[in-house]
């Protein structure tokens, strides 16, 4: 039984007790942040680790203190009825010091390009890394890492991307929607407000699209990047797959514990030299000061250059 069907049928015993006032927080938590990121887990095979990874994707997210708080809260009284009902030992969401890195990260969201690979190679190795580690070897997951990477994207995004949401004139992506997880699956969800962005396709990114483009020319929902199994993914399912945490430890990018690879995105974009208008749109708005610290230092140094990609600038057009 996963997490999603067990929190269904015993929600109202775990949640007994609790005041009205209480209740609204805990339920937007349990909907919006434990269901996308753990609801596909069989309850008895949930882990510390996995929650450890949900808790660093909330805050990667940007979630604030008290929504990570209820949100946790909400995970640990039902994984607590699980104990009592026999289905786990112990309580796998009874996590100690969460909070301090709940500090970290906002410490380095003070100085987002530390946060982003060094650069193209880097961005190879991690990929190349990544499909060796999944238990097919599965090429399509290192496609979808460098993609995510040269577009400052989410995973979930590129799981929604269709082939209709291309413009190969201009060579833009219409973010419009993302992949979540409900109730008896993954489903796509339409994007409303700030998070949905046109964002420009560098070389390296219509590579990765030329071939799947020209097999979707006439089906434009056509999903141009999917999982093992021909369908939607999701950033929990591509983490574990791939063994993620422990290939980012294994090459030096802790800091992708905590974070997606929008950081390395935004940073490649704003040194590229792209108009800061078009990597406000990308970064989805935030405000200025926030957006000057993705631009590198006037005299700042070169990025390395992948095959087939010429080197970038390394500050913004006049």
């Amino acid at each position: 039984m996963s997490l999603a069907e067990y929190g269904e049928s015993r929600w109202a015993t775990a949640m007994r007790g609790l005041e009205p006032l209480t209740m609204c927080p805990y339920e937007a938590g349990w909907r919006l942040r434990v269901l996308p990121s753990l609801g596909h887990v069989p309850v008895r095979a949930m882990t510390r680790r996995a929650v450890n990874r949900a808790l660093h994707c909330w805050i990667a997210d940007e979630c604030g203190l008290s929504t990570v708080k209820n949100s946790l809260a909400v995970l640990v009284r039902v994984l607590e009825q699980a104990v009592r009902d026999g289905l786990l030992d112990a309580n796998p969401a009874r996590i100690i010091g969460w909070q301090r890195e709940y500090q970290r990260a906002q410490r380095e969201r003070t100085a987002p390009r530390s946060l982003a690979l060094p650069g193209p190679a880097a961005l190879d190795r991690l990929a190349a890394r990544l499909v060796q580690r999944s238990p097919d070897g599965y090429e399509g997951w290192g496609d979808i890492v460098r993609f995510a990477a040269w577009t400052a994207s989410r995973f979930s995004e590129v799981s929604a991307l269709r082939a209709g949401d291309i413009d190969p004139v201009d060579w833009t992506w219409d973010v419009c929607r993302h992949t979540v997880f409900v109730p008896g699956g993954l489903r796509d969800c339409g994007y409303r407000g700030k998070s949905r962005r046109t964002v420009p396709l560098r070389p390296a990114a219509r590579m990765l699209l030329a071939a799947r483009l020209r097999a979707a020319r006439h089906t434009p929902q056509a999903r141009l990047f999917t999982g093992p199994t021909g369908g939607r993914f999701s950033t929990p399912l591509l983490r574990e797959a791939t063994g993620w945490d422990e290939v980012v430890v294994e090459l030096g990018h802790e800091f992708l514990l905590r974070q997606d690879l929008r950081p390395t995105g935004l940073t490649w974009l704003a040194a590229a030299g792209v108009p800061l208008s078009v990597l406000n749109d990308v970064a989805e708005r935030p405000s200025p000061a926030e957006l000057r610290r993705y631009l590198p230092p006037a005299d700042g140094p070169v990025p390395e250059a992948s095959p087939g990609v010429p080197p970038q600038r390394s500050g913004p057009r006049p």
